[in-house]
C-alpha cells in the first residue's frame, strides 16, 4: 500500500516522465525514471517479510469506566533476517491506537505495553492487532493482522451505596429452604449420611430407628432477597446521560447487595434477568433504553413475591408521573421495602413522594450516592 510519501513519488515519476517525453528533456525522463525505480526497489524490500510471532495479552478484561484496561504485546523475530521497526495498530470501537516496535535481530523480542480506549461501558470486540512495516524511504507500507479477537467488558462505574436489610430474618435460625445454600447452621430437615459430611452431625436417634446413617441438613437462613429493577423506557430521560446515569445506580445497587451477601436480581422493563452480581454488571455494560416503561412493572414482580421470603424491591428511573407513583404506592404492601432511585436534572419538580416508599431523586450517580447514603445511614 502506498504511504503519503509513496504517493507523492508515484505522482512524481508519471508527472517527470510525461512532461519530459511531451518536452523531448531526457533530463525529465531521467529523473521520473528514478523516482519510479525508488518505488521498485521499495517493493522489492517489502517482498520478503520478517518472521514474526506475536503474543497479546489485555489486563484486566473486565473494567469499570474509568478504570484503564492495558494492552502488552510480545514480538519475537523467529527468522535469520532483522526486522525494520513495526507499527502496531489497534482499533477499539472505532478509535484506532498506533503504537511502534522498534527494530529486531534475529532471535531477539521485545514488549510494548499500550493502553486501550475503552473509556465507555459497553462489549467491545477488539480485532487482531495490524502489524505494519515500510521500506527505509517509507515509500510502501505493508500490515497484516496477527493474533486473534478479544473481548473486553467496561462496566458501568459504581458508588458505595449502604444496603437496607430490615424486615426480614437474618439470624442463624430464621427461615430456610431445600435450595438454601450449605455452609450455615440453620437445621432445614433430615438427609441419608453422604461421603464427605461432618459426623459429628449424624442423627443418631434417627440413624437408629430407620437403620440407615442419617444427618441434619443445615443451610444458611433466608434472607431478604433484592430485587433490582431498572427502567429502560425513552419517556422518563430526556437525555442519554440520564440514563446512563440510571445504569451507574442500578449498577451500584447489584454490588451493594453482592457486597452484604443478600441474593440478587436485577431486572428490566424491557423483560431481561439477572440473578449475580458479575452477570448483572456485564449485562449493564451493554444495557439500551427500550420502548417499555413501568407501566407493567405489576406483571414484571408477579412471580417475585413469596410468602416465605420477603423481599426488598428497588426501582432504578427518571422521572416518574403520577401514575407511575400511583402503582408503587399500590406495590408496596407485597414486599418488605420499595425503595425509588430518579435521576432527574436539578430544576426538575418532583412530584408527591409515594406513601410508604424510601425515595431519592438526584442529577448524577454520584450525588445519588451521598444523598442516599446521608438518609439511610442517619
Amino acid at each position: 500500500m502506498l504511504t503519503r510519501s509513496g504517493a507523492g513519488m508515484t505522482a512524481a515519476a508519471t508527472g517527470l516522465v510525461a512532461l519530459g517525453v511531451w518536452a523531448d528533456y531526457p533530463e525529465l525522463v531521467t529523473l521520473g525514471l528514478a523516482a519510479a525505480g525508488a518505488l521498485l526497489l521499495a517493493a522489492a524490500w517489502l517482498v520478503v517479510s520478517p518472521k514474526l510471532t506475536v503474543v497479546r495479552e489485555v489486563r484486566p478484561r473486565r473494567v469499570f469506566e474509568g478504570s484503564a484496561a492495558q494492552a502488552t504485546l510480545t514480538v519475537t523475530n523467529v527468522g535469520k533476517r532483522d526486522s525494520p521497526p513495526l507499527m502496531v495498530t489497534e482499533t477499539v470501537g472505532g478509535d484506532r491506537t498506533t503504537v511502534t516496535v522498534p527494530a529486531l535481530t534475529a532471535g531477539h523480542r521485545c514488549t510494548v505495553s499500550y493502553p486501550l480506549p475503552v473509556a465507555r461501558r459497553g462489549r467491545y470486540l477488539i480485532p487482531p492487532v495490524e502489524l505494519g512495516h515500510s521500506d527505509p524511504l517509507r515509500l510502501l507500507h505493508r500490515g497484516r493482522a496477527s493474533g486473534g479477537e478479544l473481548v473486553v467488558h467496561v462496566y458501568p462505574r459504581v458508588h458505595l451505596l449502604a444496603s437496607i436489610t430490615a424486615g426480614g430474618p437474618q439470624d442463624a435460625e430464621g427461615q430456610t429452604t431445600s435450595s438454601a445454600p450449605l455452609g450455615g447452621v440453620a437445621f432445614h430437615s433430615l438427609r441419608e449420611y453422604a461421603p464427605g459430611d461432618d459426623w459429628r452431625r449424624i442423627h443418631w436417634g434417627a440413624t437408629a430407628r430407620t437403620g440407615t446413617v442419617m444427618t441434619r441438613h443445615v443451610v444458611v437462613p433466608d434472607e431478604p432477597r433484592q430485587l433490582i429493577v431498572l427502567d429502560t423506557g425513552s419517556t422518563p430521560y430526556p437525555t442519554t446521560q440520564f440514563f446512563e446515569e440510571a445504569v451507574r445506580v442500578a449498577a451500584s445497587f447489584c454490588v451493594a447487595a453482592e457486597r452484604s451477601s443478600l441474593p440478587l436480581q436485577l431486572r428490566t422493563t424491557a423483560g431481561v434477568e439477572r440473578e449475580s452480581s458479575g452477570t448483572a454488571l456485564e449485562f449493564l455494560s451493554t444495557v439500551e433504553r427500550s420502548d417499555r416503561g413501568l407501566v407493567g412493572l405489576t406483571d414484571l414482580v408477579r412471580d417475585v413475591v413469596s410468602d416465605s421470603q420477603g423481599v426488598a424491591l428497588t426501582i432504578v428511573t427518571g422521572r416518574v408521573d403520577a401514575e407511575a407513583a400511583q402503582l408503587l404506592m399500590s406495590l408496596r404492601s407485597r414486599f418488605l421495602s420499595v425503595n425509588l432511585a430518579q435521576l432527574v436534572s436539578a430544576d426538575f419538580t418532583l412530584p408527591a413522594r409515594p406513601r410508604g416508599v424510601l425515595a431519592v431523586a438526584a442529577p448524577s450517580s454520584e450525588q445519588f450516592a451521598t444523598r442516599w447514603n446521608r438518609l439511610v445511614l442517619r
